[in-house]
């Protein structure tokens, strides 16, 4: 029955293996209105690291963070530091040319080695190692796209060979190989750095929303509880930019979800970190945490709120895990979400062209942790120096034809969605287990229903705060998620996920939880 247990993949603990195995320091909120060189919102690996090389710049910083520190995306990374974004660079030159194409080749790998110099010169322990990375491949109609990117990878200069012998538990035909790639424990890494933030005029304010930016000469960003940060530049690294300054940034970018197991296993895995360039991905690192070695299992994705069922995702992880390894437990479970570009690109730089005091980084297609920490490099040029050597590449302002047919194909998908939701009609009132979710009419309107283990009910209006589209239920994070734009709810209507910035109307009495009653009769609170 242990054995079991060990290997049922929803007895393991439900949160990333990163935000488990630290401790984070506790920082106050926003209480009053202050004046800084540079405001800064979100505190994951961009805007941490971009605060640091600010305040180590001599400017007077504020990092808000709507939560606490590394909550959002970088706590739930697999932590690869890499300039291999799957099969990218052979399609990065025949779209935006190789002069451009190296430009993020370079900005990736000084990346890397940024965090390798601040590792070492700050002695920090965040278990960085070097080694190679692989995007290998079992089927062999994959072989020679794999061929063209080592040979697009050496055209800009990086470390690639064609490889067929890799340390994996089960045989591919081929790979591209980077050498000089590497991996860590980010939180470790960037609670070291955010040490060094606060102090001579500098902060990090948690559990601080903020909710606009007033456009002026100087930015004001407004929080949701009343006071206000002015600055000479806001930088917008909250994943999905909470601000939009007509960027139109939610037609530009999706999201995707993606899920993780770590699990312990008889065997090592070998060194190296790899992903399969074929669907349904798979992802592999290991974590070697003092006492055993922990394998992390990725993939899975799909775009958010594109599936209700999602509990499926974390089985299949766990059947690949048990075909290929023997596995003696598993210790760890959890889902991220990643802002996608049409084009493969990150937008990183001027929010519009006509914002000169509004930067953003956004839109990181899965590889926050090398394209986070260029993007803070890049965000630091521009707003020290005005310019960075590697910015073109990565402008918000660009447009490129070869991308357009992504981009319309992405927003007929939004504008379906919103319309079915609309018009699709919701189940009959009917009781709910414990632990299930069902969309439900209520005289007419559309409510979502979730009863709790406890076995109360929330009903909540499922119409996106964002831009209106109707939620879907997930079964694996207990959320209601647009298939929009992205936003995802808790089950009591809290904001999980921008854009959105407001919570869900509750449908419920006032006693402040829904019950039977309340569906026959709902009532707004």
């Amino acid at each position: 029955m242990e054995k079991e247990e060990n290997l049922n993949v929803f007895a393991s603990k439900h949160e990333p293996y990163w935000l488990s195995s630290i401790k984070r320091e506790e920082h106050p909120g926003l209480s009053e209105d202050i004046d800084v060189d540079v405001a800064i919102v979100g505190g994951g690996i961009t805007g941490i690291t971009t605060g640091f090389l600010l305040k180590k710049a001599g400017l007077k910083v504020a990092v808000l963070e709507a939560n606490r520190l590394f909550s959002g995306t970088t706590g739930h990374t697999t932590a690869k530091l890499t300039s291999q974004h799957g099969l990218i660079y052979d399609r990065l030159i025949a779209t935006f040319g190789e002069e451009r194409a190296k430009q993020y080749a370079v900005a990736n790998e000084e990346a890397i080695g940024f965090v390798e110099a601040l590792v070492r010169e700050k002695n920090i322990d965040c278990n960085f190692e070097t080694l190679p990375a692989y995007i290998y491949t079992e089927d062999e109609r994959y072989i020679e796209r794999i061929k063209r990117e080592v040979a697009a990878a050496e055209t800009l200069g990086l470390s690639a060979s064609f490889a067929e012998d890799l340390p994996l538990p089960f045989t591919v035909r081929g790979a591209v190989k980077f050498e000089g790639q590497a991996q860590f424990h980010p939180l470790k890494y960037l609670s070291a750095l955010a040490r060094e933030i606060p102090g001579d005029g500098s902060f990090i304010f948690e559990n601080t929303l903020a909710v606009d930016v007033e456009d002026a000469k100087r930015p004001v960003v407004v929080t949701k509880d009343g006071p206000k940060v002015t600055a000479s530049f806001v930088v917008i690294a909250s994943h999905f930019p909470f601000y939009d300054g007509l960027g139109l940034y939610f037609t530009k970018i999706y999201t995707d979800r993606s899920y993780v197991i770590a699990i312990e296993a008889e065997e090592s895995l070998g060194e190296g970190v790899f992903l399969s360039a074929e669907t349904p991905v798979r992802s592999l690192r290991n974590i070697k945490d003092g006492r055993s070695e922990l394998i992390i299992i990725g993939g899975e994705n799909h775009k958010t709120g594109d599936q209700t069922g999602t509990n499926v995702h974390y089985r299949n992880l766990a059947d690949f895990a048990k075909i290929n390894f023997t596995v003696k437990k598993i210790h760890y479970r959890w889902s991220t979400q990643d802002c996608m570009t049409a084009d493969g690109v990150p937008y990183i730089g001027f929010l519009t062209a006509k914002t000169p005091t509004i930067l953003v980084a956004t839109g990181y297609n899965k590889w926050g942790m090398t394209s986070g920490t260029a993007a803070a490099r890049i965000l630091s040029d521009l707003i020290t120096k005005g310019e960075s050597p590697h910015a073109d590449v990565f402008s918000p302002q660009r447009l490129h034809l070869a991308a357009a047919p992504s981009l319309v194909v992405q927003n007929l998908d939004v504008a379906r969605k919103l319309i079915s939701g609309k018009l699709s009609g919701g189940a009959k009132e009917e009781d709910l287990k414990n632990g299930e979710a069902k969309v439900i009419t209520a005289y007419g309107q559309k409510a979502g229903a979730y009863r709790d283990h406890e076995g109360t009910l929330h009903v909540l209006d499922i119409t996106c705060t964002h831009l209106g589209c109707e939620l879907v239920w997930n079964d694996a994070e207990l959320t209601w998620d647009c298939p929009c734009h992205g936003s995802r709810f808790s089950y009591t209507g809290d904001v999980v996920e921008c854009p959105a910035l407001r919570p869900l109307k509750r449908l419920e009495g006032d006693d402040g939880a829904s019950d039977e009653k309340n569906i026959i009769d709902p009532k707004l609170t």
